[in-house]
């Protein structure tokens, strides 16, 4: 089987818990970049190299959402002037690059009234995103194709348990009845992955933009113009998938 145009890059925000869920951010969120390898290879990876050896003078720095917001080891390093170029120069790299989100964004507290025997939350999220991947791949004629999907590294129970959720669906356990041609692959949390980091920097954003709509939310402003619409155009159900 030929290998699909597109390549998937997942990251997550929350954690997956249904026994202390934290008050201040009890959603889970798996955010899904879909990126053609061409453009990915020629465009993405070069572009955001040349803005970390701008802004740090190396590529070494890996993108943490959480480290930049909390200023941690490199940005911890950054003056004001330094982090708001850094953070323009970003804005503006996410705007212009091309990409397609998928995001599914887990109520943890609705999901445990809902349901006497609440599945999964990462498990259930990856079901939903892979279901709206594969129409995606419908829509661009790559549906006989295998796709790779880039997932972090979350420990070896973690990854097994990820793989088997991942086989199942793709054996044919969703909405289409259908199998997948998809291969998940594990990517160590310290691997330099542009693709992760892009997934990393969206997910948060995308958890807030929903439990706190009303907050300035920069980088949602970016992710939401790079929603997957689906074949009638509306991104609700499809780019942006709120359950329950």
């Amino acid at each position: 089987m030929p290998h699909s145009e597109y390549i998937v890059f997942v990251d997550e925000s929350g954690d997956h818990s249904l026994t202390s869920i934290d008050s201040g951010y009890p959603v889970f969120v798996l955010c899904f970049c879909i990126f053609s390898k061409a453009h990915y290879s020629n465009e993405v990876v070069p572009k955001l190299k040349a803005i970390k050896f701008e802004t740090f003078g190396h590529d070494l720095v890996i993108l943490h959402e959480s480290d930049i917001r909390n200023k941690r080891g490199n940005f911890s390093l950054l003056n004001k002037e330094l982090r708001d170029a850094f953070m323009d120069s970003l804005t503006t790299f996410m705007e212009e690059i091309d990409f397609t989100v998928i995001s599914v964004i887990i109520d943890k507290e609705k999901h445990k009234e809902k349901y006497s025997l609440p599945e999964h939350p990462y498990h259930l999220a990856l079901q939903f995103g892979l279901e709206r991947i594969y129409s995606f791949l419908h829509q661009n004629g790559e549906t006989d194709k295998s796709l790779h999907v880039v997932c972090e590294s979350r420990g070896p129970k973690e990854d097994k348990e990820l793989e088997l959720a991942f086989r199942r669906v793709c054996a044919g356990i969703n909405r289409t009845n259908r199998p997948y041609s998809f291969n998940v692959l594990m990517a160590d949390k310290k691997s330099n992955s542009e693709g992760l980091q892009i997934a990393d920097l969206l997910a948060r954003p995308i958890g807030l933009s929903v439990f706190k709509p009303s907050q300035p939310n920069r980088a949602y402003e970016v992710a939401k113009e790079k929603f997957f619409k689906g074949r009638y155009g509306t991104i609700n159900g499809n780019g942006r998938k709120i359950f329950p």
